[in-house]
């Protein structure tokens, strides 16, 4: 039954504006660079301050030759093919990388293999099904059904392990490996000097993969008849493979340097914290849609065309100005957070000691400055800090507190440092268990439980102590 009802109800949303800030205050900053170039071309009302003013019009109903509307209101997206980077400082500010990803490298290279007509499809799916690791970890059944349906190729599992065989031979070497056993012995057998030690490894690889994955050398001694010393050279061999093939030449293509947001510097005991210059860039509106839009509204016998093109300018000026104001905000917001938090561990910055880390939370640094904990979190996840002892990610600061034997409280990080220090120290022909390792922590005053140094331990990634065994 339909019915009428009253109701009151309290809810918060955020405004659409509110949201772009919010994304505007994650992005670091080579991609905070992106997205202004990204915005400067959608719109044209929208300019930066190292651009020339542009002369004032003498008569306000003079509009720009070299600004025409009406090119922007005849299509949707308008004419964005203009170039608003002539001059080579702007070059330097605004610096773009071209890159060929891991797949168009080994879609270049196979240009090169002998296939027919009917293989060259089944070749670049293959390619394509590669993950960035440089594995195919997709079933051959699959890969036929996939070709069946989607692109109507008939294929034979004999068809698929050819093609794979001969993608196989492509650089990086144990590319298109279906395990590690298989990626480990496309690359030994790819070796052109097959001297003993490369002959006992592909033996290893090839028929004894568990018993070497666990590190059982007693027993692959013994199965294989190998002294100490042969079986060191093998372990040499294989240590020196790559795991993950694609890897490599995935982070050969991308732009690995990291530019840090926050630059801090130590000034006779005090601590100065920079946004980084590259991080504030200095926009304002165009002055020629300023003049044009004002030509405009002065004029008393505006046509239907004069006053769609006025609605254009003006929203097109709003926002502008809107996104202005957003970047600095974006840098009130960043300005404000780090220096509550280099404040708050000034002891650190001062010296550098983890020693002198505080235990530090995402409510404390959002407390200080009266701001919402996701907001810090998102400054924290994603933005890197110059100190004068490297550069850090600004979320490693953050850590729970623990109590010593003494009654200090001390932060995970210290621990987590002292943990390793243990652990690189230990006998690798006798690794350290976990609930030896809190033994060790207990003796120097710290109590953690067997489980915690698991977890730490993990978080350090470093493996358990039968993987740690070295001969």
């Amino acid at each position: 039954m339909l019915n009428q009802k009253l109701q009151l109800k309290l809810s918060q949303k955020l405004s659409p504006q509110q949201i772009q800030l919010m994304k505007l205050i994650q992005l670091t900053t080579t991609e905070l660079e992106q997205k202004i170039i990204n915005e400067i071309e959608e719109n044209p009302a929208l300019e930066t301050g190292s651009e020339l003013q542009d002369e004032q019009a003498n008569d306000s109903e003079i509009i720009d030759e070299n600004v025409n509307v009406d090119d922007y209101l005849d299509s949707e997206s308008g004419d964005l093919n203009q170039s608003y980077y002539s001059n080579q400082e702007e070059e330097k500010n605004f610096q773009r990388k071209s890159s060929v990803s891991f797949h168009q490298f080994l879609d270049n290279q196979s240009k090169n293999l002998i296939l027919s007509d009917s293989e060259k499809p089944i070749c670049e799916f293959l390619i394509g099904s590669i993950d960035e690791s440089g594995y195919l970890r997709r079933e051959i059944d699959d890969i036929i059904d996939d070709l069946a349906f989607t692109q109507n190729i008939i294929s034979t599992k004999e068809d698929i392990q050819s093609i794979l065989l001969k993608i196989q031979d492509l650089d990086p070497p144990g590319v298109g490996a279906r395990s590690l056993q298989e990626c480990l012995l496309i690359q030994l057998k790819k070796k052109n000097n097959l001297k003993h030690s490369i002959i006992n490894s592909i033996r290893i690889i090839e028929n004894e993969f568990e018993l070497f994955s666990k590190k059982k050398f007693s027993k692959l001694s013994e199965k294989l008849n190998l002294s100490n010393n042969e079986l060191k050279e093998v372990i040499k061999e294989i240590s020196r493979l790559n795991p993950k093939p694609g890897g490599s030449i995935t982070s050969d293509f991308s732009n690995n340097t990291i530019i840090p947001d926050f630059i801090l510097t130590i000034d006779d005991g005090n601590l100065i914290v920079e946004l980084n210059r590259r991080n504030s860039p200095e926009l304002r509106l165009s002055s020629s849609y300023k003049n044009i839009l004002e030509g405009y509204k002065n004029d008393p016998k505006k046509t239907k065309s004069q006053n769609q093109a006025m609605q254009f300018l003006k929203q097109k000026l709003d926002s502008a100005k809107w996104f202005i104001e957003a970047i600095e905000q974006r840098y009130q917001t960043l300005f404000h957070t780090v220096n509550a938090i280099v404040n708050f561990q000034k002891d650190y910055f001062l010296t550098g000691e983890e020693a002198n880390l505080k235990p530090m939370i995402l409510k404390d640094i959002a407390e200080i400055i009266n701001m919402d904990i996701s907001t810090i979190s998102r400054v924290a996840n994603s933005k890197y800090i110059d100190t004068p002892y490297g550069i850090k990610l600004l979320k490693k600061y953050f850590s729970e507190g623990m109590k010593n034997k003494d009654g200090e409280e001390i932060s995970t990080i210290e621990i987590k440092k002292i943990l390793k220090e243990i652990i690189d120290n230990e006998d690798k022909t006798k690794p350290l268990s976990d609930i030896e390792l809190s033994n060790k922590l207990l003796e120097k005053g710290y109590k953690i439980a067997r489980r915690t140094v698991s977890k730490y331990r993990e978080q350090l990634e470093i493996s358990v102590a039968r993987l740690r065994k070295e001969l």
